[in-house]
């Protein structure tokens, strides 16, 4: 039987994945609402394309990072429009998210303890 990787084996993450998971951690969200939170959280400063976007949920839906979410599962149909697929955090995903914040916050810790960067007041 094949252990499940920890979430610390899945680090670093590239920046765009972790905006993303940002995004959905604290509703599920279509593509679209997607790039709109990660700039709405950034102030504009990160913009998620559309190729890059679709790449990165691709490839964090095979890494069961996320799921996307069946008919059942999506807004009603007069709140909705069908063509949007819609994606869910999962436990593993937020894990993931939750290990690469701390390594951040590591990083950054280490960053002030050398000089780099100061301690807001």
């Amino acid at each position: 039987m094949t252990r499940p990787p920890s979430p610390e084996s899945e680090l670093p993450l590239p920046a765009a994945t972790f905006h993303i998971l940002m995004a959905l951690a604290d509703e599920d969200r279509h593509g679209y609402a997607i790039i709109q939170e990660v700039a709405a959280r950034t102030k504009g400063e990160v913009r998620v394309g559309a190729g890059t976007l679709y790449r990165s949920i691709q490839r964090m839906v095979d890494l069961g990072y996320v799921t996307e979410l069946t008919m059942r599962e999506r807004p009603a149909a007069d709140e909705d429009d069908a063509r949007r697929r819609y994606y869910r955090l999962t436990p593993f995903g937020r894990s993931v998210a939750e290990a690469e914040t701390r390594r951040l916050g590591e990083l950054v810790r280490l960053a002030r303890a050398s000089g780099f960067a100061r301690a807001k007041a």
